[in-house]
């Protein structure tokens, strides 16, 4: 973990370095003031660092730190980009050399391109889509059978409970019969959850709740998480099952835990007679699922990269990073969440929870 960090932090200071450069020669404004948009600029990436020290400073500050520093990652990730394509630009010829240099007309242009695209994912963000998906089953169901199911609620310093309550209100305003979260209910940190009683608004869910666990549990610590969890009311599946309303629940612990079970180990209690729901939170080989025999897959963790083109990373990385997907008799849905981790930005992904209705086929 520590040289992960150490690794991650050289890589933000060279995008910083890169980034802060091309800013200083594009302004044009007195070394004085270039100088000031530097170092707050570098102050962002401080927030970024200084909030892993979160637990022991004021609850305000604290959530400051994560907002601003996490904000600022994305919005140095997309200034990298955007400075790459035009040093591109200038190497091939297409970008005359002063139009980076003290050019008021390319800093507004930048600036507004930038308000624009981040005003915009905001929005986005807090525009939560409504995914419905219509299954059909031979296995026998009492009646259609309607869940909600979400994933990556990522509760804590910037997901806070006036927010987490909202949600809670869209889901319950659905009337379903049971509501699945696959993972990563919180974010990383218990304090602001218990600051702010969000477990209380987790508690008004209007239908049997059921998840599984996601890697941001275990950055929590496993213990502080469950402890909050089970607070909520919340039924949390590891390496368990059950059954309800005519279908078996199995959920998977996630593979932060290297000794969990796997899919098959899980499914050998399970009777193949009933409609089958596996929970796991990270959508790593699918084809166990497949081959175990179970009806339904239900996945989050990749949040579909969250910002473009992250989105084609996700896409490399998994068989199914976002969407409904199938192999041989088995559904799959990976969600991109509900929330997110970080800044508070959806650019050419969505922030969504999926209404999915099971209907057993005419005899």
């Amino acid at each position: 973990m520590a040289k992960f960090f150490i690794v991650a932090l050289t890589v933000m200071l060279a995008m910083q370095l890169y980034v802060s450069w091309h800013v200083y020669r594009l302004l044009p404004f007195s070394a004085p003031i270039k100088i000031a948009v530097v170092l707050l600029m570098l102050l962002a990436l401080c927030c970024m660092v200084f909030q892993f020290k979160s637990d022991a400073l004021p609850l305000g500050l604290a959530t400051a730190l994560y907002e601003i520093g996490n904000s600022w990652l994305i919005i140095m990730f997309y200034l990298l980009m955007a400075f790459l394509v035009l040093d591109i630009g200038r190497l091939i010829h297409l970008v005359p050399p002063m139009a980076l240099k003290s050019n008021a007309v390319t800093s507004m242009i930048l600036a507004g391109v930038m308000l624009v695209t981040f005003v915009g994912g905001n929005i986005h963000y807090h525009n939560k889509q409504r995914k419905l998906i219509d299954l059909t089953t031979e296995k026998p169901l009492p009646r259609p059978l309607k869940i909600v199911m979400l994933s990556d609620v990522h509760a804590g310093f910037h997901n806070r409970r006036t927010e987490v309550g909202r949600w809670v209100d869209m889901i319950n305003a659905e009337q379903a019969d049971l509501i699945l979260i696959a993972g990563d209910i919180i974010d990383g940190n218990v304090r602001p959850l218990l600051a702010q009683g969000t477990a209380l608004e987790l508690r008004r869910f209007n239908a049997p709740a059921i998840a599984c666990l996601g890697n941001h549990e275990y950055i929590t610590g496993l213990g502080k998480a469950l402890d909050l969890l089970h607070s909520t009311g919340i039924r949390i599946l590891r390496d368990d099952t059950v059954s309800i309303g005519g279908v078996t629940i199995v959920g998977r612990d996630d593979r932060s835990n290297r000794n969990r079970k796997s899919v098959n180990q899980l499914m050998h209690r399970v009777s193949q007679e009933q409609y089958i729901i596996l929970l796991d939170h990270q959508p790593y080989h699918l084809e166990e699922a497949q081959q175990a025999g179970v009806d339904l897959q239900l996945s989050g963790h990749t949040h579909r990269g969250q910002v473009w083109p992250l989105n084609w990373v996700t896409k490399a990385i998994y068989e199914c990073d976002y969407g409904q997907w199938r192999r041989g008799k088995t559904d799959y849905y990976v969600s991109s969440g509900i929330g997110i981790w970080g800044g508070k930005f959806r650019i050419g992904t969505d922030s969504e929870y999926a209404v999915i209705t099971i209907t057993p086929a005419r005899k």
